[in-house]
């Protein structure tokens, strides 16, 4: 080793020790000091770990301070929930142990009261902690039977830009530690979320959050009526399906999917009046594997639909051609269209001859007529 490699190695190591002492006297502050040195030694812990390694949070954590911010966050007054809101925001960014640590501080119940402030910046700042601590896995039971996922659909209706980011993100997140998502969310949050969906791109991260939430309202009577109700949302969902990522357009699919599952009289022509079928036959030639499978036995079940509304043969491959031309190019075109149609037509032969076999399982002797 080098001179000059040693002298680094020592500033570093003085540093670090420098470091530790700070770490030990803010800590100290913070655990014994008066209310005003506690609200200062809750401001030092932010500032000293923004830009520092996840070491640095986790040296804060072991020096015993997680508990004490915690205790803060029931302060009746607004500074100290403020300061020891921060503070354990920036201890849990990119450190899983803090946030589990946090939570079993005893942080959601605290949190959850925040949630309830009106045009506050700390309900904003508790939506925010609310997302960073569902991020970990062992967390979200612990936050979904808090109460927290209705505050959060509430947000969504009034809270500011960001606190509907947060919000979606956080219910997001909780929705997919739950075994029966639908118990995470109830048809409240439909309209709120289809006019977020409207106003952000449709291939955004956003956006397939947005639609992953849709599609688990869209299982249930409610959520169905509510998507269909909403207005534009039927014609949100077919846009997303044109114009969104691989993720949106295959939980935008599997909402509309549902939709006409559940009631096919019902949703079939609401489906169709909005102009599907164009983006579902792009989709079953770009989508991924599960989209393109749920846009296929979406056309199978719109094209049952009423004779007025069917696509004649000239139509249906004239919309083929201009999709296999965007996807594969002039050249190919004519070759990748046949493709798609003798697809549906195999398919439709398929259902066909299904829907025979269970006609004919279903008969009774007594159904056979006589010859």
């Amino acid at each position: 080793m080098g001179e000059e490699e040693v002298v680094m190695e020592k500033e570093e190591e003085i540093w670090n020790q420098k470091k530790q002492t700070l770490i030990e006297e803010v800590s100290e502050k913070l655990i014994n000091g008066d209310l005003d040195s506690k609200i200062q030694a809750a401001r030092d812990i932010r500032k000293l770990v923004r830009k520092s390694s996840v070491k640095t949070r986790s040296k804060f954590a072991a020096a015993g301070v997680i508990q004490p911010l915690v205790s803060m966050l029931f302060s009746p007054t607004f500074e100290p929930r403020q300061a020891s809101l921060l503070a354990l925001l920036n201890l849990a960014v990119r450190n899983e142990r803090n946030k589990i640590r946090i939570v079993t501080s005893g942080a959601i119940p605290p949190l959850v009261e925040l949630l309830k402030f009106q045009n506050s910046s700390l309900r904003e700042l508790a939506t925010a902690a609310i997302l960073t601590l569902s991020a970990a896995e062992p967390n979200k039971p612990t936050i979904a039977a808090s109460g927290a996922a209705a505050l959060l659909v509430q947000i969504l209706s009034s809270g500011t830009i960001q606190g509907k980011v947060d919000a979606v993100t956080a219910l997001h997140n909780l929705s997919t530690g739950s075994e029966n998502p639908t118990l995470i969310l109830d048809a409240s949050a439909v309209s709120p979320l289809i006019n977020l969906l409207k106003e952000c791109k449709k291939y955004s991260k956003f956006a397939e959050k947005t639609t992953a939430l849709l599609e688990i309202l869209s299982k249930t009577e409610e959520g169905r009526l509510a998507i269909s109700s909403s207005e534009g949302g039927i014609l949100t969902l077919v846009e997303t399906v044109e114009d969104g990522s691989l993720v949106s357009m295959e939980h935008a699919v599997g909402a509309l999917l549902t939709l006409c599952q559940s009631c096919r009289s019902k949703y079939r022509e609401l489906i169709l009046k909005e102009g599907a079928i164009p983006g579902l036959l792009r989709l079953t030639a770009e989508g991924t594997p599960e989209s393109q499978e749920r846009a296929r036995m979406l056309l199978d079940l719109l094209r049952d639909s009423h004779p007025e509304n069917r696509l004649t043969s000239s139509v249906l491959e004239r919309i083929v051609y201009d999709i296999a031309t965007r996807v594969d190019g002039s050249d190919k075109a004519a070759e990748t269209a046949k493709r798609l149609l003798q697809d549906m037509v195999h398919r439709s032969m398929e259902l066909s001859l299904s829907r025979i076999q269970q006609r004919a399982q279903s008969c009774t002797p007594s159904d056979i007529p006589s010859t």
